[in-house]
């Protein structure tokens, strides 16, 4: 489906034993449900979607979530919904609660 292969391990969860831990295990089915976990380097779950098999996965929104978190391990800056490389980020403040829409305008 990639050409060359693709460029990062894959398993498989026989069994359901993955599965049931990240509470995505279909018993009655015998398989895990679509399920995706971004997991920081210190094994720290940062993001979870689990999505039943009538409704798609977007591979390009994992993507753009897994850049913005390596982007926030770098700089600890934070960005909004639908942040892409590349565009204006924020800096953590309280002054920010709230009016992230007043500061922070993309890029059309």
């Amino acid at each position: 489906m990639v050409d060359g292969g693709i460029p990062y391990p894959m398993l498989s969860d026989q069994g359901g034993k993955i599965g049931e831990l990240f509470d995505v295990y279909d018993e009655d089915g015998g398989v895990d449900i679509r399920g995706r976990f971004i997991i920081d380097p210190e094994g720290i779950i940062q993001a979870a979607e689990v999505l039943t098999p009538p409704v798609g996965r977007n591979p390009e929104e994992l993507l753009r979530q897994i850049q913005a978190y390596q982007h926030h391990q770098k700089t600890g800056e934070v960005m909004p919904s639908g942040w892409h490389e590349g565009e204006s980020t924020l800096k953590p403040s309280t002054n920010l609660a709230g009016r992230v829409w007043e500061v922070w305008k993309p890029k059309k």
